[in-house]
């Protein structure tokens, strides 16, 4: 592994802060400034992993002519324009989900990458979690045959979030299922049909003039025989933290499971009918990862001594142990001067899934296609 070092700016430090000690420990990392309005915070994060670089301002971190890159971690109405702001000043973007809240804003990132050849990650979390790595396994070593069908879920209660939360059209933030049934294939949403079900409180009907409380999606792949179904709810549905994932091939099939906690089912084609479904616990992929870092796939290391975890782990299982992986895709790509994945094209077909799913809801389920930049 090359010793070149990137200099990165955490931007935001609630969840941000769980990536600090990850790129403490990463050989081609040095955890150069974090970013914070909040002073107290800022400094009490600063002090606890001895940063010395810390900003306030975001303006600041990107007129720093000594950082490489952000990673943005802040409240979903900031992504785009923090992302376009960095990448207009020169710096690479690893941004959470989702890419942005309009299919312009995605369009604006997809042109400036194209522009400048500088990376934009979107750090979806789900596509590098243990299940979705042992269904790509799977899928890669060709275990599954022929991939006939994906289903995906993303259920949570959102009720007690920040403001901007409340009312918040469900596919409006749909990347963690739209982007398994995607990724596993690297395939590419073309067109859309989406029915919303069921209504959410009527005090949050006016904060996006949406009443949805569930809005379930068909994505058809451009250039596939496939199709894939997902579907999303944030308030008023009893349901445990979800995020879900199936793959249907000829020869086998996973499904993941559906109650946190519980093993992988796996089934195997034209085995005697009570033999088809087997569990299986889901392996690991540490070994993918540098040594330094790999011990950051299971959950209670971001707390250290004091044992703390964030609502990533209380609310979501630790997102799969997939933190690490995000963080080493991205300093690699930037190493090889490559794509990361997914890439600025891939998250914007991501995110306008979500969007234009939306927009078909409010038609009535009518199709909508993918707009062209997030084919190309």
């Amino acid at each position: 592994m090359s010793s070149k070092q990137f200099n990165v700016a955490i931007i935001g430090l609630g969840f941000g802060a769980e990536f600090i000690p990850i790129y403490q420990r990463h050989p081609q990392a040095n955890m150069y400034a974090i970013c914070q309005r909040t002073e107290d915070s800022l400094n009490e994060i600063g002090d606890k992993y001895k940063i010395k670089t810390r900003y306030q301002n975001y303006d600041d971190v990107l007129n720093d002519p000594n950082v490489d890159f952000v990673h943005i971690n802040t409240p979903i109405p900031n992504h785009a324009e923090q992302s376009i702001a960095a990448l207009k000043a020169g710096k690479h973007v690893a941004c959470t989900v989702p890419m942005a809240t309009s299919v312009e804003d995605c369009e604006t990132i997809v042109n400036l990458c194209k522009e400048t050849g500088l990376k934009y990650m979107m750090m979806e979390t789900v596509v590098y979690a243990r299940e979705f790595l042992f269904a790509k396994e799977m899928y890669e070593n060709g275990e599954l045959g022929k991939v006939q069908f994906l289903k995906a879920s993303h259920q949570q209660d959102m009720d007690g979030w920040p403001g901007y939360w409340p009312g918040l059209p469900p596919m409006h933030y749909a990347t963690h299922c739209v982007g398994p049934v995607l990724g596993l294939t690297k395939g590419q949403a073309e067109y859309v049909s989406c029915f919303p079900s069921g209504t959410i409180r009527e005090e949050m009907h006016e904060c996006y003039n949406s009443p949805f409380a569930i809005e379930s999606t068909h994505i058809k792949f451009k250039d596939s025989d496939l199709s894939a179904y997902i579907y999303r709810s944030l308030f008023d549905v009893a349901r445990q933290y979800r995020e879900s994932f199936e793959v249907y091939g000829d020869k086998k099939a996973m499904e993941w499971p559906l109650i946190e906690g519980e093993p992988l089912i796996l089934h195997t084609a034209k085995k005697p009918e009570p033999e088809i479904p087997e569990k299986i616990e889901c392996p690991d992929y540490a070994h993918l990862l540098p040594d330094e870092i790999a011990p950051f796939t299971t959950g209670g290391v971001y707390g250290g001594e004091d044992g703390e975890d964030h609502l990533s782990f209380t609310q979501g299982a630790g997102h799969g142990g997939s933190h690490p992986h995000l963080v080493h895709e991205f300093l690699t790509a930037l190493e090889e001067d490559r794509d990361p994945f997914p890439n600025a094209i891939q998250s914007a077909n991501w995110t306008c899934t979500g969007i234009i799913a939306h927009e078909s809801a409010l038609a009535g389920g009518e199709l909508k296609k993918l707009p062209e930049f997030t084919l190309s």
